[in-house]
């Protein structure tokens, strides 16, 4: 069989990719195939520290594109996916979630006529205003084989004009992940000692905050930042706060001159943290202030509350079933729902159907099935 071409391209496609391959590895007879990493995450420090927490093998190739606009970091991707397909001559293509990455090695691989699997197919913000959203439309509309995490992705898939035959519902790969690194996560006190802070800000009686923040809508506009940092400011008088800041969020903070709301005695800034860093600080947490659409999955997983800065979310069983709450960027609200939360009142939620760790290995075995009668088509 002609290898499966696997593609990465920034953080969040890691946590996703990583048991896709242990699965294809692990599959008898074995599915060959090749990482692909883009480099659309140019930090080269963060992106080995996560290959090395989520146990990824070293890239078979690395485009090293690095940044830019949507624009420029999408054709570049595509100029240099495009004589990788040609001298490779996969199978097929795997692409997971929504990042840039994702449609430009789809569009390469479609207009050479390889088959394109998409791994999280389906997810809906109805939000045509985030990059993600357009993202994930346009790859759906031309992969061939769509793997989704809840249910609700079919029928949007379907009002889409998708035909269902493509469509396979395998659970969540990004819930592998977590399951399988939950033992080996660190510790929380551990990683604020590391960046020189003070570990009582997570020994505190009622527990802490996580707090994430990274979407342009929330960071780049002065007041809408403002707003934000000082309600998170009052939230750190009720609930002391570790903010992993976003290398986005931090340069704006700064060109805004809001440094001055945040206390440091109440609220420890980190820089951006590993996987397994992570995942000790949102298991430890009381609760999770976030934009990221992986955290929503993330708590659900772990049973932490969850409140999302947004208005919309492109996992509405994280809402529906599990322990996430959508607070907008109100201060008011947010305030509300971590005052819920510490009166014992927050979302517990419960664990999705096929959200069990096994996700990727049901995509190996349809994969295996799928691929079956091109590659005896080809051998003939």
């Amino acid at each position: 069989m002609r290898p499966i071409l696997c593609v990465v391209g920034a953080r969040p496609n890691f946590m996703k990719m990583a048991p896709i391959l242990r699965a294809l590895a692990a599959h008898r007879p074995s599915l060959p195939m090749l990482l692909v990493h883009t480099g659309q995450h140019y930090d080269a420090s963060m992106s080995d520290q996560l290959f090395a927490d989520l146990g990824l093998p070293e890239p078979d190739l690395n485009l090293e594109v690095g940044s830019g606009s949507h624009a420029v970091q999408t054709a570049d991707v595509m100029k240099r996916f495009e004589p990788a397909l040609d001298a490779h001559q996969p199978a097929c293509v795997v692409v997971v979630g929504d990042v840039n990455s994702t449609l430009a090695c789809t569009l390469v691989a479609v207009k050479r006529g390889v088959p394109v699997v998409h791994v999280e197919a389906g997810l809906r913000s109805f939000d045509r205003r985030m990059p993600e959203e357009i993202n994930r439309v346009l790859t759906d509309q031309v992969a061939d084989r769509l793997y989704t995490t809840e249910r609700s992705a079919a029928d949007n898939l379907a009002r889409e004009g998708v035909d269902r035959e493509r469509i396979v519902f395998v659970g969540n790969v990004m819930i592998d992940s977590l399951l399988a690194s939950r033992p080996h996560a660190r510790a929380p006190a551990a990683t604020l000692a590391a960046h020189g802070l003070d570990a009582a800000l997570v020994g505190d009686p009622r527990g802490y905050g996580v707090v994430t923040l990274h979407r342009p809508s929330n960071v780049d506009e002065p007041s809408t930042l403002r707003s934000i940092l000082r309600a998170l400011a009052e939230v750190a008088t009720r609930l002391p706060l570790v903010f992993a800041m976003h290398p986005r969020t931090r340069a704006n903070v700064e060109r805004f001159g809001l440094g001055g709301l945040i206390d440091p005695r109440r609220i420890g800034i980190l820089p951006p943290q590993g996987y397994l860093e992570m995942l000790g600080l949102m298991a430890g947490a009381t609760a999770v202030l976030t934009d990221s659409g992986g955290l929503q999955e993330e708590t659900t997983a772990l049973g932490v509350p969850c409140l999302t800065l947004r208005e919309n979310t492109e996992r509405p069983i994280t809402v529906e079933q599990g322990t996430n709450t959508l607070v907008g960027r109100d201060g008011a609200a947010l305030l509300a729902g971590v005052d819920e939360i510490l009166a014992g009142r927050g979302k517990t939620g419960r664990a999705p159907e096929l959200w069990d760790g096994r996700a990727a290995e049901r995509i190996a075995h349809d994969l295996w099935q799928w691929l079956q009668p091109a590659a005896l088509a080809a051998a003939a």
